[in-house]
């Protein structure tokens, strides 16, 4: 982090002194803790997903629903000792996993957080991310994470640039992608149809992007891991953050976007999975960030 380098921007801020991209410092920083019903079923179960939202992100897409904190950076410093009581706090409430959003900007922090809670934590862990990451940042955290959920956005680099500025988006997200694989290894449930382990990409349709997003379906589908991953396509666009500034996404997704990627998704064999309905984008998705739980 003396210079930042966890993320592919590499931008080199001395965080003890100034805020990386990201817009994360050298504290931990988190603006809610609590259990959250708004992941896949075999993640947030019947009791909810432990989640822990971190302040900052190195994407910082334009259409951000979480932009509070990801762009704004809304969150409380914590230290190291109080991050690990919130991951035992959270099994004790019934938590059947410890999600961890936007984690990046802190992986050195969490490590150190996890060691403290080994002996106490017996829930699986999991990484939430934009699909952003280096490989060799990935491959610090093998033995810690169980679950990885990434995001796997745009294929096209000018959409990349023009979201996010990150041209290099799906080539990074891609090795990043499979790196976690060969770190968890193929997707396991419990008895009762609980994610242990395993890979889980997200993607999310759209305005105008569908086509983009029946070439990501197409990607997938030639992994020699596809039957040993999980694929989870999702409806719940709403335009919010900046999105206003681009015409072209300030509107939700049509039904006829949303369903040629779902039958493109089926054409495909990627059943292996969750499909939201069509109905899904709501503003629930996006939790108070209120400190609840910090």
């Amino acid at each position: 982090m003396q210079p930042c380098t966890l993320c592919p921007r590499k931008c080199g801020a001395d965080r003890t002194k100034t805020a990386g991209f990201c817009g994360a410092k050298s504290k931990i920083k988190i603006a809610r803790a609590a259990l959250h019903m708004w992941e896949e079923p075999c993640i947030s179960g019947t009791h909810g997903s432990g989640t822990v939202f971190f302040s900052g992100c190195q994407l910082k897409c334009c259409f951000c629903q979480n932009y509070a904190i990801s762009a704004e950076n809304f969150g409380k410093e914590i230290s190291i000792q109080h991050l690990c009581d919130i991951f035992v706090r959270l099994e004790q409430e019934g938590a059947h996993n410890i999600n961890l959003v936007s984690p990046t900007p802190y992986v050195n922090y969490i490590i150190r957080a996890l060691d403290k809670a080994r002996p106490r934590l017996h829930i699986p862990i999991v990484y939430n991310s934009s699909g952003f990451e280096n490989v060799e940042t990935i491959d610090l955290l093998k033995g810690y994470i169980d679950i990885f959920l990434p995001d796997l956005k745009y294929k096209d680099s000018k959409r990349a640039n023009r979201y996010a500025k990150a041209p290099d988006y799906y080539r990074v997200a891609t090795m990043a992608i499979k790196s976690m694989y060969h770190s968890v290894g193929p997707a396991e449930f419990d008895e009762n149809n609980l994610l242990k382990c395993g890979v889980m990409i997200r993607h999310m349709v759209m305005p105008g992007g569908r086509h983009d997003s029946i070439a990501i379906m197409n990607d997938i589908a030639s992994y020699p891991f596809k039957d040993d991953i999980l694929v989870s396509v999702m409806s719940q666009y709403t335009p919010s953050f900046n999105s206003h500034e681009y015409p072209e996404i300030d509107r939700r997704i049509t039904s006829l976007e949303y369903d040629s990627v779902v039958n493109t998704m089926i054409d495909l064999g990627l059943t292996n999975g969750f499909m939201q309905k069509r109905s899904s984008a709501k503003k629930e998705y996006t939790p108070p960030f209120d400190l609840e739980g910090v």
